[in-house]
Order: C-alpha cells, then sequence, then structure tokens
C-alpha cells in the first residue's frame, strides 16, 4: 500500500544567508497514469548531488541536530543562489528500488514488483513516485545496490565516448581520473578501443588506474608530470580532454601540451601555432576559482561545458537508447560503482558522516539507504 507521506532530504538557502539541510516528512502525491511509486532502496551521493544539498556553504562551521544542517555562506556564495532562496529542493539525483504502487496504465501495472533506477531527482527519500520514462527496469536479481548508480556516471562515461566520436576526436584526456567515473572511463575506453590518458593528483591513485589496465597515467604532483603528460599525449594522439577540476591552470597546462605536441608534429614553424584541433570540455567544478589558460596554445582550441542532460538530448534518441541499454547489460562490469560506506537516510546529516563525504575525496563515495 502507498503510503501518505515520505522522509525527504531537502535543502533550502535562505536570505540570512545560510543552507539548511533538513530530512523532512513530506506528502506523497498519488501516481498519475504512466508515474510508478517507487522504494527507494540505494541512492549515491554524487558531487553535483553536493553542489545541491550544500553549494559553497562552510560546512566545517556548520551547526548540527538530529535531521537538521544549517551551514553559513559567504556573501558571493548566497549572490549565486539568489534563484532558489526560500525554495525547499528535494536531493538526490538518481537511486534504485521496488515499484510498490503505478498508476492505471497497463505500463505502469505491470511493472510492480519490479526494480528499478531512476534518474528523477529528489531521490534521498523513502519513496518517490517518478515517469516511467525517467526508469530503466533492472535485469531480475540486480540489487539496489548494484543499480543505485545506473545513470549519472555510467551514462556520463558513455557520453564522454560519444562526445569524442561525434566531433572527430582522436582520444580522451580525463582529469580526477581515479574517481568513480574515472574507473568506469578506463574499462570503457579499454572495451571501446578509446585512447585515455588519466590524469590524477596523488601516486596511489596512479597505482590504482595501473592495477585496473590503464595504459597511461600522470601524476599532476610529481616532478615529471609535464614530460610524462607529453609522452602519454604522443603515444595517443589524444586531443580531446575532459575536465573535473575547473578552476586553476591544469587544464590549460594540457591544452599548451597538445599544443607542444602539435607543433612537433607540424615540423614548420607558424607564429599561429599548430593546426591540430584541440578540445576542452569543463563538466566539474572541484576547483572553483577561475579557469586559467596560458597563450602558448595556439589558436586552435574550443574550450566548453558539458552537462550531461543537454548531451543527451542532443545526441537523440536512437543514441539515448543505445547507451541505455548498453548500462543495463554492463551494469555489474564496465559501470560498477564501489563505496566507501552505505548510511542510512536517517543518518545522513549526522556530523561525522557530514564531514566524511562532503570531502569529495577520491574513494569516499557514499551510498545512501532510504529503507534502513
Amino acid at each position: 500500500m502507498q503510503p501518505q507521506t515520505t522522509l525527504v532530504l531537502t535543502s533550502q538557502a535562505h536570505e540570512d544567508g545560510k543552507i539548511i539541510a533538513a530530512l523532512t516528512e513530506m506528502p506523497l502525491p498519488e501516481p498519475a497514469e504512466n508515474e510508478l511509486v517507487i522504494a527507494v532502496e540505494a541512492a549515491p551521493i554524487n558531487p553535483s548531488d553536493l553542489g545541491l544539498l550544500f553549494s559553497s556553504a562552510r560546512v566545517d562551521q556548520a551547526t548540527f541536530a538530529p535531521g537538521r544542517v544549517e551551514a553559513p555562506l559567504s556573501p558571493a556564495g548566497l549572490a549565486a543562489l539568489s534563484g532558489r532562496l526560500g525554495e525547499v529542493m528535494p536531493v538526490g539525483n538518481e537511486g534504485a528500488g521496488t515499484v510498490i504502487a503505478a498508476g492505471s496504465s497497463p505500463r505502469a501495472q505491470a511493472l510492480i514488483g519490479r526494480r528499478v533506477a531512476t534518474f528523477a531527482g529528489g531521490m534521498y527519500a523513502r519513496h518517490r513516485v517518478v515517469p516511467i520514462e525517467a526508469c530503466m527496469v533492472l535485469p531480475e536479481g540486480t540489487s539496489a545496490q548494484d543499480g543505485a548508480a545506473a545513470f549519472v556516471n555510467p551514462l556520463t562515461a558513455l557520453g564522454f565516448v560519444e562526445t569524442l566520436r561525434a566531433v572527430g576526436g582522436k582520444g580522451i584526456v580525463h582529469t580526477a581520473a581515479a574517481s568513480n567515473l574515472g574507473q568506469m572511463l578506463v574499462r570503457l575506453c579499454a572495451a571501446e578501443g578509446v585512447p585515455l590518458v588519466n590524469v590524477v593528483r596523488k601516486p596511489e591513485q596512479a597505482d590504482l588506474l595501473r592495477g585496473l589496465g590503464a595504459a597511461h597515467v600522470v601524476d599532476s604532483s610529481s616532478p615529471d608530470f609535464a614530460a610524462d603528460l607529453r609522452q602519454a599525449l604522443e603515444a595517443t594522439g589524444a586531443d580531446t580532454v575532459f575536465d573535473a577540476i575547473g578552476g586553476g591552470p591544469l587544464l590549460g597546462t594540457i591544452l599548451s601540451t597538445m599544443e607542444q605536441v602539435g607543433r612537433a608534429a607540424a615540423g614548420a614553424y607558424s607564429r599561429y601555432g599548430s593546426t591540430a584541433k584541440k578540445r576542452a570540455y569543463v563538466y566539474g567544478m572541484l576547483d572553483t576559482g577561475p579557469i586559467t589558460l596560458p597563450r602558448d596554445i595556439g589558436f586552435v582550441w574550443d574550450v566548453s561545458g558539458w552537462l550531461l542532460g543537454p548531451t543527451m538530448e542532443a545526441l537523440g534518441p536512437e543514441v539515448r537508447a543505445r547507451m541505455t541499454a548498453r548500462v543495463g547489460q554492463d551494469l555489474t562490469t564496465l559501470f560498477a560503482s564501489s563505496y566507501k560506506a552505505q548510511v542510512p537516510l536517517s543518518r545522513v546529516l549526522d556530523a561525522d558522516v557530514v564531514a566524511d563525504y562532503n570531502r569529495r575525496a577520491t574513494g569516499a563515495k557514499y551510498l545512501i539507504l532510504p529503507q534502513e
């Protein structure tokens, strides 16, 4: 039987300069004709979810109470959230669970009792009403933990490869490459024969990716980073960057090194630099500072933003169908996720738990279990 209310994790930005994250009891609407009522069993905490939950608030200065966190914002942080002031926003992009009720359509009714994954927002909740179109029916026997992250990271990894092919690129450079997404991309590119250069920030991250079979891993903290990066670019011909860092000089360094490789390959000097195309897509904000580009990158380059939703829309329905089918096929192999910890929804705002997952560190991914 469908409950009348459900527990939901929400975030609200206030005019007085703080964000309030709270576990809130909210009404659960009746499903429309083509909607499903899901008992949410597992939902991952992705960086994009933390961007909604806490934004740029100073969580280290937060006030904690049972099921509630109040964290201060800087004046600039408050100004950036002017469009959502006062709005109570459910958190959680994706998750998986069992359909316990459904709308009147035969399509919806046929899914009662099935486990599905969904990318519908508001998934840090005990229950969620979602359209059928936002769901992926999981293969029989698939656990909610295996299906919880079936959308954001797998489709992002596939989206990188599809984007590369759409623009005629030769290979990928990926930053912050030891993440769950980065590990998926290593496996996917190996399966697809796509050259991949992985840029990490620590020696142990490099060892992790090499253990997965990554052929080209460079550590930006190494004194040999510049030489190692150039060697990897020469070996792979990689000309397309997917950058999770955002701010700082790293993206510029990669483009500059690509330009050096292009000039060397061209042989003849040109004051305009290499004609080899260099593309960069910024898809994350691990560094919220300005992006710094040097002037030695020539003139043949593009830097733009990359978001999963608009990219999926631009790729078209046939490509989207192919991508989601591939995820379902390889959910527990190529697209498997790993987690540092699993936490009940009731504890997701405990001070020690928040401090750990809000570090956004490699290997510190959390999975929320709303049914506890």
